[in-house]
């Protein structure tokens, strides 16, 4: 994903927002707090999320506010540092911040959440896709905005077996990081325990690994060829990693997790067919829902382009879901909060429904578009939703010990 800082978060940084006291209140406001990561790499992920919840802001304070306050924007540079989370996430609330969204990725974003935590006031990871980011990891006040990595998986298992007919798959483990384990764990179990299909191999690599040739021989190897290769990575090594499958000769469709949506790196394979992502929203102008082309045309409006990452999407979700629990508390109440978010059932959002438990502050079950590039264009052929939700066990691997290394 391309880097993209928010040109109203890069402004708060120039005037060297460092509280270390709380700040003073006002009547007629409310503080909203970002102790995300607008430096570092972590920026090209929370940095379009962070753009898109300040549109939520905007569509708020333009509907009245937020029981009839102002909502300001307080900011801190998380800075793709775990050290540097915490004090931002302590800085943001310092400023006075009611709540605060938190850096992408968990293992960036727990410092600040857990900073929030010990103060009682809400968390919302801005598009963190493992359990860990909610009550597991953190605690009763932290939620994230986005969907499991395991659902993604699962998506693509149900999808293509009832749409495309596919019953072997293999599986391709980048396991550098839980996110890929994640969607490789909701592939499984949704392919051979609700689906019935077969597994007909599985392998792993790492993203640096400058070759995968030794998974490739072993792919090419089987007896038949799988229907589907189900692969869980990003970045640049997943890039690599698909085109020496092509370049093997393997034309055999690919899926991946929404880390491999978008168009930045298709450049690295040029041509490229026969890949698959689950996608919460389309940035490719072709999304079936209103609401996401109006949101894009809005996003062009304040920062210059469209959004570039599917991953600007959840970051909206952020504060829409925040603020739809405070008009429904009537407060801005932490514990009120949350237990009004816990409250959410299939509660409609920007990129679909948003389902929350007191045992689960994270999705298990919600829509997806189904993005298939071909000739290296990329384009929604359906939307999706898995047919039920992935069980506890699953988010946590504990059915999958043979996929580890």
């Amino acid at each position: 994903m391309r880097k993209f800082v928010s040109l109203v978060a890069a402004g708060a940084l120039a005037l060297g927002f460092a509280a270390t006291s709380p700040a003073q209140a006002d009547d007629h406001e409310v503080k909203f707090g970002f102790a995300a990561s607008s430096s570092g790499w972590m920026k090209a992920y929370s940095g379009p999320s962070t753009d898109a919840a300040l549109i939520a802001i905007d569509d708020w304070n333009a509907k009245g506010g937020l029981l009839g306050k102002k909502v300001v924007a307080v900011f801190a540079d998380a800075k793709t540092d775990r050290v540097e989370s915490k004090k931002a996430g302590i800085s943001a609330l310092n400023q006075g911040a009611q709540a605060i969204a938190v850096d992408c990725d968990y293992d960036y974003g727990a410092p600040a959440a857990l900073a929030a935590q010990n103060q009682k006031k809400i968390s919302i990871f801005l598009c963190a896709e493992s359990v860990l980011a909610g009550v597991q990891g953190i605690g009763k006040y932290a939620f994230s905005s986005s969907v499991l990595a395991a659902v993604q998986g699962a998506a693509l298992a149900e999808w293509g077996w009832k749409k495309r007919g596919w019953r072997t798959g293999y599986i391709l483990l980048d396991d550098v990081i839980e996110y890929n384990k994640g969607i490789c764990y909701g592939f499984d179990w949704m392919w051979r325990e609700v689906l019935g299909g077969e597994v007909v191999g599985h392998d792993v690599f790492q993203n640096e690994d400058p070759t995968i040739q030794p998974q490739i021989d072993r792919l090419k190897a089987l007896a038949s060829a799988p229907d589907f290769i189900q692969m869980c990575t990003y970045g640049a090594g997943g890039a690599s990693a698909i085109r020496q499958i092509r370049a093997a000769g393997i034309d055999t469709p690919i899926g991946n997790g929404s880390s491999m949506s978008g168009t930045y790196w298709l450049d690295a394979v040029p041509d490229l067919s026969g890949h698959f992502v689950p996608e919460q929203a389309s940035i490719y102008g072709d999304d079936p829902r209103q609401d996401v082309l109006d949101f894009n045309e809005k996003f062009k409006a304040k920062y210059g382009s469209y959004p570039n990452s599917q991953y600007t999407y959840p970051g909206y979700v952020v504060f829409e879901m925040w603020a739809k629990a405070v008009e429904k508390a009537g407060t801005f109440d932490s514990d009120a909060v949350v237990e009004a978010l816990e409250s959410f059932v299939n509660e409609p959002v920007l990129v679909g429904t948003r389902t929350f438990t007191k045992t689960l502050h994270h999705q298990s079950q919600a829509p997806y578009l189904i993005v298939e590039t071909t000739n290296g264009k990329p384009a929604v052929v359906e939307s999706w939703t898995i047919s039920e939700a992935v069980p506890m066990d699953v988010l946590f691997g504990k059915r999958y010990d043979y996929i580890a290394r």
